[in-house]
């Protein structure tokens, strides 16, 4: 069957208002129905026409019922001159660049408040370690390109000292059942209930991803993403794990929605800027409102991606316990890359945590340091001042480029050597040294979180492994 072709003239002839409608229907009938015959979808558009109500729900004809019913104006956007409240901590750790993009963010005409963790660092839109907080408006910059990105811990009974003294069968393990980058999958993937969201059915975007999403449940991402090993050890009498203080064997990951999550940000990015242009160095932190169908849809699959991200870590927690033969004590996650409704100051707002853990009062969360560094198991305190959030990590220190040209394969071997961990896989641009020291972050957010136990790793595996 021939491409569908339509023009303006087209829909003006049945009835439709000269004006944004128009480029918008085309533009919907053109991706979705291009392979229909012409007749049908000027009748498909004349029925639309007559009640745009009935279809203001509809995953692909709510976009024209919109435009029809309330046409949203598409107009430069301005920043502010003067920025919204905000707070900076560790602000001797952070560079000028991610301050900067933090203050632009500020300006935005839907910002009404911010935060800088400790080991903020710059990025596209928002800086890594940048928090946001705006009314009835999300950025999917703000958001991040890799929705819903989080880490997951478990801890095993089983007795550390295994890690050292049956080193090879845990290498194994790692090597059998973990998948890195663009290209690593699982011969046969599992199933998971988060295939049977309605976003995968009713918005076509998401859709369209489906399958991908099938293969890749189970895997990890390139650059700093990782499995590994590690002791655990609980320092808090009063944990929420119901553990005795001690040492035990864990399992940590830090990995996100893979190419759904990417597709979807990229998709959703688009739109954002074509809605709201702003000037040069804020392009990248362009909104969708929320009370769009735009933004309603960007909403729904915002957090579709979040659980994708959360069935990924679950998925591979469970081939490990399998492998292992044990089943974990105890787990704890956290998303980072993410956006939530949240009360602040008695009004509901979009509080957007690019690479920062939520840290409200007793919210546990996870803050790792490097491949070689301790990670941290926190409580959040519920601090207003950084919008009930801490730092995601250590934060780079040295981008992937700078890292690349400055540490050499030797010194990284050494490094290993000395903290006695073993490394599958993993680039220079992952060194250790590329990170800043967890010690001062962590020292940086001591009004923000109190450390309740310590991760430290033993056998990483990250992409190229």
């Amino acid at each position: 069957m021939a491409k569908l072709k339509l023009r303006g003239k087209d829909l003006i002839k049945i009835g439709y208002p000269q004006g944004k409608a128009i480029g918008i229907a085309i533009e919907v009938m053109l991706r979705h129905y291009k392979r229909e015959n012409k007749e049908k979808v000027i009748q498909r558009l004349r029925t639309l026409l007559k009640d745009p109500e009935k279809y203001r729900e509809d995953a692909v004809l709510g976009k024209i019922a919109e435009a029809l019913i309330s046409p949203v104006k598409t107009e430069a956007q301005k920043l502010n001159t003067h920025r919204v409240p905000y707070r900076i901590f560790g602000e001797e750790e952070i560079s000028d660049e991610a301050k900067h993009q933090l203050f632009t963010a500020l300006k935005l005409p839907v910002a009404k408040g911010g935060a800088l963790m400790p080991d903020g660092h710059s990025g596209y839109g928002l800086p890594i370690g940048g928090v946001l907080a705006t009314e009835n408006a999300v950025i999917p910059y703000g958001v991040g390109v890799d929705i819903g990105c989080r880490m997951c811990l478990s801890m095993y009974d089983i007795p550390p000292s295994y890690l050292e003294g049956q080193k090879d069968k845990f290498i194994n393990i790692l090597k059998e059942h973990t998948r890195f980058g663009g290209k690593e999958v699982h011969a046969r993937p599992n199933d998971h209930e988060v295939f049977e969201h309605d976003a995968f059915k009713s918005i076509p975007t998401v859709k369209q991803l489906k399958s991908k999403a099938y293969r890749q449940l189970g895997s990890s991402g390139g650059g700093n993403h990782f499995v590994e090993f590690g002791t655990v050890e609980i320092t808090d009498e009063t944990n929420e794990f119901g553990l005795p203080k001690g040492v035990y064997l864990g399992v940590l990951s830090h990995g996100g929605s893979r190419g759904l999550g990417a597709n979807i940000a990229r998709h959703y990015t688009r739109l954002a800027m074509k809605h709201t242009p702003l000037p040069k160095e804020a392009k990248h932190l362009a909104w969708l409102d929320l009370n769009t169908h735009d933004g309603m849809e960007y909403w729904i699959a915002m957090n579709l991606a979040g659980d994708y991200a959360s069935a990924c870590h679950d998925d591979i927690h469970k081939r490990i316990s399998r492998a292992m033969g044990s089943r974990p004590l105890a787990k704890v996650e956290n998303h980072h890359n993410f956006a939530w409704k949240e009360l602040i100051d008695g009004r509901e707002l979009i509080v957007h945590r690019k690479g920062a853990t939520p840290a409200q009062e007793n919210v546990l969360g996870i803050i790792p340091g490097s491949m070689t560094a301790p990670g941290y198991i926190v409580r959040g305190k519920g601090n207003r001042d950084s919008l009930f959030s801490a730092s995601h990590g250590a934060g780079r220190a040295l981008s992937r480029t700078k890292a690349k040209q400055s540490v050499t394969k030797s010194e990284l071997k050494k490094v290993l050597k000395d903290h006695g961990v073993s490394l599958l896989g993993g680039g220079l641009d992952e060194a250790p040294m590329a990170y800043k020291d967890i010690g001062k972050v962590m020292a940086g957010q001591t009004e923000l979180v109190e450390v309740v136990g310590m991760f430290k790793p033993k056998i990483v595996r990250m992409d190229k492994g």
